[in-house]
């Protein structure tokens, strides 16, 4: 695959790993589902304008909310080491001798799958565990809020592998003025807790699909432990920010899905790359111009004509006369006296000017 190449696979994980040659990959990702017992769903939703709306938003304004769509899917597994050793082993086959392997999970079932890691990677491979902290959504009353994520990081080889440390994002110090001016501007590399905020709802990074992993955390991960040209694997590929990652750094990728929703929303997000798809045709490319391109061209004339109701009203602007040049006769009657006081116009001056100066003077200060 050339750099920056990019293929999408729709179907069972392990068949599409099964064809996947041995040693074949220096880096591997994957963000399997947490095994949270619950539907992970996301919601696309819009809101207009309505003086009886369901939504409160700035200076007090109302929005009543209409629902686009939802995607979701079960996550929820009787035995799910039972489903994930199978996945893992073949993992570290698909694993280039120097390359490494990271699994993103949360406190559900970390610790269960850091053990089974060990046993198939092997204890000495175990290199970090990397806390991704975030502050975003509701807060229980009755424990402390779980506001991060889990990511195990393995190296197939401990003694040898890709750790690219000059490529590292630098951070700001908290403190500069304890480090220095130089220091300061350089900014300090992460530790194994990295700070970084959910994808917001309302950015332009979400594609609606629900789990979506922020962009800066697999930049960092693909940029300092694979190098250009590398091949990037990731068999739970979701809305697919691993393959934008990969591409964004000139890797190339390979992303597998058993979800048709999963691999549509890809194929549109990494269309830029012109990605190449196996096992399914994106609908967006078989219905150009057919209903789905209708629906979108309404939705988009709703989203317009929202936004021009939305939009602030033409001014009205008044075009005053030019002002007079100021003769020294007018100069003096207008000049302030000792006291703070402004004396009354001259009595001489005629009427026509009078009022002509009253009403400049009122325009002014609109």
């Amino acid at each position: 695959m050339a750099p920056g190449a990019i293929e999408l696979h729709l179907g069972d994980n392990l068949d599409v790993l099964a064809r996947l040659p041995d040693a074949s990959f220096e880096l591997v990702y994957v963000d399997p589902p947490f095994n949270t017992g619950k539907r992970q769903a996301r919601h696309r939703l819009r809101t207009k304008r309505a003086a009886d709306g369901d939504r409160l938003g700035f200076h007090g304004l109302r929005y009543a909310t209409v629902k686009l769509g939802t995607r979701s899917f079960a996550d929820a597994f009787d035995d799910y080491l039972a489903f994930l050793e199978p996945r893992l082993v073949e993992a570290r086959r698909v694993l280039a001798p120097h390359g490494s392997f990271f699994l993103h999970l949360d406190y559900r079932e970390v610790h269960y799958a850091k053990v089974l890691c060990d046993a198939i990677f092997g204890r000495a491979s175990f290199q970090n565990e990397i806390v991704w902290a975030y502050d975003y959504g509701a807060r229980s009353k009755r424990k402390w809020p779980a506001k991060h994520d889990n990511v195990l990081w393995y190296a197939k080889d401990p003694e040898r592998y890709t750790f690219e440390y000059d490529a590292i994002d630098r951070i700001p110090y908290l403190a500069p003025k304890l480090v220095g001016p130089e220091k300061a501007k350089r900014g300090k590399t992460p530790t194994d807790t990295w700070w970084n905020t959910i994808v917001s709802p309302t950015g332009k990074e979400k594609t609606g699909y629900p789990t979506q992993k922020p962009l800066a955390i697999l930049e960092r991960i693909v940029r300092v432990h694979s190098k250009p040209g590398d091949r990037v694997l990731d068999f739970f590929a979701g809305s697919g920010t691993t393959g934008e990652a990969a591409a964004k750094l000139g890797r190339s990728a390979v992303l597998v899905d058993s979800k048709r929703a999963a691999v549509e929303v890809m194929a549109r997000r990494l269309a830029a790359y012109e990605p190449r798809c196996v096992g399914f045709e994106p609908r967006a490319r078989r219905t150009r111009g057919g209903r789905a391109a209708k629906d979108e061209a309404v939705e988009r004339a709703s989203l317009d004509a929202d936004k021009a109701e939305r939009a602030p009203k033409e001014r009205v602007t008044l075009e005053l006369a030019p002002k007079r040049p100021a003769t020294p006769r007018r100069a003096a009657a207008l000049r302030p006296r000792k006291n703070g006081a402004t004396p009354a116009r001259s009595k001489a001056a005629p009427a026509s000017r009078r009022s002509t100066g009253a009403a400049a003077g009122t325009a002014s200060g609109v």
